[in-house]
């Protein structure tokens, strides 16, 4: 029986990818070593490092005046580490005011975390509509001269995700546009030009957990940004300046992400995952849209392709329905603790087969029980 493995993170991993790092585990391609045995700045990891470096660039599109820095601690972390090397913009003696725009979890744990370093402003909520939506553009109150404008471009736990990049610069003096796209970076065609920083952690489309990346333009770099109690190594110029290896970064994850850019790149890229990703969506939203017995709460305008929550039509059925899955091989459907109901992540290297036989079993057991 195939199983199918709808965690929202860490996440399904192409099984061609596994097999790979399986068969390299002991050693890698020769070497005599496997990757978590190598030093970093050996030749052979060195090797790993560029040809991933290289791949996401050319994946994402990465224009050439942006820096891409592999990291460590999350994009939670990098909720502290944003503020840490923005707040200083314009070389200002006190931290500056960020903007942030709240819809949903981890808004909420961003604005929270920045609020450590500096003013806040909450430039618009959806909070009013249990994020529900993302809050019509023509309502943000943005601040005039902000250090930057915070997004959460796809919220894992709500479902929600922008298919818009929103234009901030004329109202805010040109304040950089800062983006959390931790659950679907590299789902979709992104103009990274449009954006200051993009940052995410791995474990959701690229790779285990332990591995944050982040897309910083270089002008926003160094002097007159990052504030001076920024610790060296979360600093981005100091990490830029040293190619991530300012510190020993978390060289295996590194590398199973590297062997997924590669499999990206076979399966025809970016633009190519969209499509797929597109169809595996409607298929679900399709399925759950033509029913009574289930419900979705997220305005069609914006719901993720990523991460679809649902409920059943009685929470008194929760278990039966997730028993019943577990027995077809359907893993991890059950919604966060703080929402409830259920939830299927279906990530790039969730296949069609996997959503369709999700799709058979809401109609087997709506059958049953509606």
């Amino acid at each position: 029986m195939p199983i199918y493995n709808f965690s929202a993170g860490p996440a399904v991993l192409p099984k061609e990818v596994l097999q790979q790092a399986a068969a390299e585990m002991l050693d890698w391609q020769g070497s005599g070593m496997s990757v978590m045995e190598m030093s970093h700045r050996g030749k052979e990891f060195m090797s790993i490092l560029a040809a991933a470096q290289q791949d996401f660039r050319a994946l994402f599109a990465v224009p050439d005046n942006y820096k891409l820095l592999f990291m460590q601690g999350g994009a939670i972390a990098e909720n502290a580490i944003v503020p840490l090397n923005l707040l200083g913009r314009g070389g200002r003696a006190q931290p500056a005011t960020s903007d942030y725009i709240n819809t949903g979890s981890w808004s909420t744990k961003s604005l929270k975390e920045a609020r450590r370093y500096g003013n806040v402003n909450v430039a618009a909520s959806s909070e009013d509509s249990h994020f529900a939506q993302i809050p019509d553009r023509d309502s943000w109150q943005l601040s005039k001269d902000p250090a930057y404008v915070h997004l959460c471009t796809n919220e894992t736990i709500d479902g929600v995700e922008y298919q818009f990049t929103p234009d901030v610069a004329a109202e805010t003096n040109n304040a950089p546009l800062v983006a959390d796209m931790s659950s679907h970076i590299l789902s979709r065609v992104v103009d990274v030009s449009k954006y200051g920083v993009i940052y995410g952690g791995a474990q959701k489309n690229i790779g285990p957990a332990g591995l944050t990346l982040v897309v910083v333009r270089e002008d926003l770099l160094g002097p007159g940004y990052a504030l001076p109690a920024c610790p060296s190594a979360f600093n981005w110029k100091i990490v830029a300046d040293n190619d991530s290896m300012y510190n020993t970064p978390p060289t295996y994850a590194i590398y199973i992400a590297g062997l997924v850019f590669q499999w990206l790149k076979k399966q025809g890229g970016v633009a190519a995952m969209e499509q797929r990703n597109i169809a595996k969506a409607a298929l679900l939203y399709d399925c759950l849209d033509a029913s009574d017995f289930y419900r979705t709460k997220i305005a069609s305008s914006c719901r993720s392709r990523m991460n679809v929550p649902f409920f059943l039509a009685d929470d008194a059925l929760n278990d039966v329905f997730l028993s019943g899955a577990k027995e077809r091989g359907l893993l991890q459907l059950k919604g966060h603790k703080s929402v409830g109901g259920m939830r299927a992540s279906i990530y790039n290297a969730m296949p069609l087969e996997g959503v369709q036989a999700l799709v058979a079993y809401l109609q087997e057991f709506e059958k049953q029980r509606g």
